[in-house]
């Protein structure tokens, strides 16, 4: 992004699990390059077991990756370690999980007020600075309410609130509305587009939900550990894998290097038209080229899928005839 500084960068990111399974290590991250730029929105994209959940973790100083490294505001990250490091996690970012993470014997104003504690800074600035903050979010009158005695929603806005109180450049969010009915996601939602618009908060958010995703400015796509492609505005093909080698090994599988997949439209059904020593031509099968966007929207569904309920213009969260929730389609 044009003029904006870097605050999150990797380069070259491996993580190996050891495993005393019969097929040996496994391999969670291949190598992964990762920018993003102060207030930019990025998605990580990808189903369940592809590496997502590790990634933010090493992006976050977590967990140590087992080669590459991970540059926070400027500084490497993995050179450092104890007391530096966790200065440098409390003074740039901040995390949401998909389960809140509350502390249970502390109540929400206390839960929203403990980084500051852990910070030094006195009880009373900073439970009235957790007070203003759990205002602001809608959560002013619960702020004396255990979690066990919180919504699901209510809980994910506190653990945003603990997530704002110190001012953070960078929020890292891992399946943050994964635990969350489609409403009160929405509504999550909408608060992370606030916070990014208003306050210039940039993000990284991993979900495997593409409606989840569809606030960022780009989202890269995850895949058994690798990229293989990026979609929205100011992509940035550094992310993806820089080697153009393709790989054909003795079964005959064909292994394309992320920015190749990308620009041949991801993966598919392909036909060899001309085949000649050390050359091939593949063209896409006719019934699968379609128009990729660059972007994708989403808007409150036209009618109820269970009834048909018509909604007309109205901006109905529920069905009023069945009671279902309203869900969110491509526009």
């Amino acid at each position: 992004m044009e003029g904006r500084a870097e605050i999150l960068k990797s380069d070259g990111l491996y993580h190996v699990y050891d495993s005393n399974a019969e097929d040996g290590n496994v391999v969670a991250l291949r190598g992964l390059h990762v920018t993003v730029y102060e207030g930019e929105a990025v998605a990580v994209i990808g189903p369940s077991g592809s590496g997502k959940s590790t990634l933010l973790k090493c992006l976050g100083g977590l967990m140590k990756p087992s080669a590459g490294g991970v540059e926070l505001a400027g500084r490497r990250m993995t050179r450092i370690t104890g007391n530096e490091l966790v200065k440098l996690r409390q003074e740039t970012i901040s995390f949401i999980f998909q389960d809140s993470n509350l502390l249970p014997h502390m109540n929400a104003l206390d839960n929203v007020a403990q980084p500051l504690r852990h910070q030094g800074v006195l009880p009373g600035v900073a439970r009235s600075k957790a007070q203003a903050l759990l205002d602001r979010l809608g959560m002013g009158e619960r702020s004396r309410g255990m979690p066990e005695e919180l919504s699901g929603g209510e809980q994910q806005r506190v653990a945003i609130a603990r997530a704002l109180i110190t001012n953070p450049k960078l929020i890292l969010a891992d399946e943050p509305t994964g635990a969350l009915d489609p409403i009160t996601s929405r509504e999550v939602l909408d608060l992370f587009k606030k916070l990014h618009k208003e306050e210039d908060v940039a993000f990284l958010l991993v979900t495997h939900n593409r409606e989840v995703a569809s606030f960022c400015e780009r989202s890269l796509e995850l895949r058994e550990g690798r990229f293989i492609a990026q979609h929205g505005t100011d992509v940035d093909i550094g992310d993806l894998s820089g080697s153009r080698e393709l790989i054909i090994d003795d079964s005959g599988t064909v292994t394309l290097p992320p920015d190749v997949l990308l620009k041949v439209g991801g993966p598919g059904r392909f036909e060899m038209q001309d085949i000649e020593r050390d050359l091939m031509h593949l063209e896409r099968v006719d019934d699968e080229k379609v128009e990729i966007s660059k972007t994708q929207q989403f808007v409150l569904s036209p009618a109820c899928p269970a009834c048909k309920h018509n909604y007309g213009e109205n901006e109905e969260q529920q069905c009023p005839d069945c009671g279902s929730s309203r869900p969110m389609v491509q526009a």
